[in-house]
């Protein structure tokens, strides 16, 4: 039974969302977190007790979790950049991760910092557990290039599982470009259809060619890949536009060199590429906030906590379109 020290507080899980991560450290064959770790970074609960110095939430308050705890006093935390905190020495570390560092949320209690907290009441604890990574990545790389994304511009999403049904309802939210969606499975394609402008199964012939020719000729002003593949990467740098970016949450091992060449078609002159890290607390507050005037959706498959282990074995499968949730209560 955790307890809620100074400066946090205890929450009654009521649901935890499963992600690919989750599904890697199962798969690992050498430890990729410490032994015994608790699983489950995507976290909804109800306060039941608050430590020493908390103040800024009551008990019985409806809440979701911010997944980076970031330390509030380094220079990226005071500027507000919470998820590149740089409290962790090294520069290939990150701060603590519930359910990859420290425990989380796939159990019927846990203990988190105060300030990581973001009000959730009234949002379905299914959902609103999602929103705090298959949401907020998306978000997050979305929001870095608003400005890109002006009247007659085009965004690209690679891979429209969880957080690309996400991605594709936020980009139709928050701006006015056209948005491409590509996958590898028409069933996933066809649950975003009616909400894009272009969908393509990305193995398609001359699918670089294809997508260039949707997107006006030019290219895509913003290619979100969240899948992170050497492939991925390669249709990524074929299809940006020039002076375009590139954003890859997706960690698929891939690589994607880097040419100099004045005849180079690794990336059009003037694009970028970036490896954003889930997102900033203040992401996650916009983004319960836009979730509030419900133009965000997305396909959840509920499982009890006796068959949380059926949801890893679906996602680690390909069964599911969208994203698993464990309900604890």
């Amino acid at each position: 039974m955790p307890t809620a020290t100074p400066g946090r507080v205890l929450l009654r899980v009521a649901a935890a969302g499963i992600c690919h991560t989750d599904v890697h450290f199962r798969a690992s064959p050498h430890p990729a977190i410490p032994p015994g770790t608790v699983l489950g970074h995507e976290i909804a609960g109800t306060i039941v007790e608050r430590g020493d110095g908390v103040t800024s939430f009551a008990v019985g308050d409806q809440v979701i979790v911010h997944p980076v705890w970031s330390c509030g006093t380094c220079r990226q935390c005071v500027a507000g950049v919470t998820n590149a905190c740089l409290s962790t020495a090294g520069r290939l570390s990150q701060p603590p991760v519930p359910g990859v560092s420290v425990d989380g949320g796939l159990a019927e209690f846990v203990a988190v910092p105060a300030t990581a907290l973001v009000a959730a009441d009234a949002l379905d604890p299914a959902f609103a557990a999602t929103l705090t990574d298959a949401g907020l990545v998306p978000y997050h790389s979305i929001n870095a290039v608003g400005d890109l994304l002006r009247p007659g511009s085009c965004a690209v999403v690679i891979g429209i599982g969880g957080l690309g049904q996400f991605a594709v309802e936020i980009l139709r939210a928050s701006t006015v470009a056209k948005v491409i969606a590509l996958d590898v499975r028409q069933q996933a394609l066809d649950e975003v259809r009616a909400k894009v402008d272009h969908t393509f199964v990305s193995t398609d012939d001359d699918i670089a060619e294809k997508v260039l020719r949707a997107a006006g000729g030019h290219g895509a002003d913003l290619v979100l890949d969240l899948v992170g593949t050497t492939t991925t990467l390669a249709l990524a740098g074929a299809v940006v536009a020039p002076y375009g970016t590139i954003r890859v949450p997706g960690q698929g091992d891939g690589t994607l060199q880097f040419e100099t060449a004045r005849t180079s078609t690794t990336l059009p002159r003037g694009a970028t590429i970036s490896r954003p890290y889930s997102g900033t607390r203040q992401d996650l507050v916009d983004l319960v906030a836009l979730a509030r005037t419900g133009c965000l959706t997305t396909r959840i498959t509920h499982y009890g906590f006796e068959n949380a282990l059926t949801a890893f074995d679906d996602l680690e499968n390909g069964r599911l379109v969208g994203r698993a949730v464990v309900i604890m209560d």
